[in-house]
C-alpha cells in the first residue's frame, strides 16, 4: 500500500482494474511456466475435466499481481500530484490462503479487487506495520474465479525509535559485543 500505515482505512475496496484472458496468451504463459495439457493444447484439454482450455491459476494471479503493484504506483503518482508524500510498501511475508473457485477460460475478462481487512504494528520490524488483504478476482458474469488473503508491510509515518532499541541495535553492531547482544536478544 502506497499509503502509510496510519493512513489505512480497513475495508476500503481499491479497484485494480480488469484484464481479458486471450487463448495465444494463456497457452504462451502455461508454455513457459505451467505446462500442463489443459493449460497448452486446446485439442486435449476438450478432454480434461475441464472440459476445454483454461488459463493456469499462476497466470491470473500472476495478472493480478501486476495489476495490484501498477494501482499501487498509480496511488503514490496520485498522492503525489496532490502535493503528499506516499507511504512506503514493503515486502510480503506471506500468503495466508489462495483459492481458485472457477476457471479462467480464453475470453474471459477478469475484474480485480484489493481490500485491507485488518492490520496492526509489526512486533518484529520497528516502524513498520502489517496489512492483511483480501484480493479477489471476479469474471464477467459475477463469478468468484480467484481469491486470496495475502499480508504485506507498510512503512509507519510518524515512527521514532526508542533510544533503548537504538542502543540496542548499535550494541549489535560491535565486532565483541554484537554476537552476545544477538543470542539474548
Amino acid at each position: 500500500m502506497t499509503r502509510w500505515f496510519e493512513d489505512i482505512v480497513i475495508d476500503e475496496v481499491f479497484p485494480l482494474g480488469a484484464h481479458t484472458f486471450g487463448k495465444e496468451e494463456i497457452i504462451r504463459f502455461a508454455q513457459l511456466y505451467d505446462p500442463q495439457y489443459f493449460h497448452t493444447d486446446p485439442g486435449l484439454a476438450r478432454h480434461s475435466h475441464f472440459g476445454g482450455l483454461v488459463a493456469s491459476g499462476w497466470h491470473t494471479v500472476s495478472v493480478g499481481h501486476r495489476k495490484m503493484v501498477d494501482a499501487l504506483d498509480a496511488e503514490a503518482g496520485r498522492l503525489r500530484a496532490a502535493g503528499q508524500e506516499p507511504g512506503v510498501s514493503g515486502p510480503s511475508p506471506g500468503v495466508n490462503a489462495m483459492e481458485f473457485k472457477v476457471p479462467v477460460r480464453p475470453g474471459d475478462t477478469v475484474t480485480y479487487e484489493l481490500a485491507v481487512t485488518d492490520k496492526r504494528p509489526s512486533n518484529s520490524l520497528p516502524g513498520w506495520g502489517l496489512l492483511f488483504n483480501r484480493l479477489t478476482a471476479t469474471n464477467q458474469r459475477g463469478e468468484l474465479v480467484y481469491r486470496a488473503e495475502i499480508v504485506g508491510f507498510s512503512k509507519l509515518r510518524d515512527f521514532r525509535m526508542p533510544l533503548k532499541l537504538k542502543l540496542l541495535l548499535a550494541l549489535t553492531n560491535l565486532p565483541l559485543i554484537g554476537p552476545l547482544v544477538r543470542r539474548k536478544a
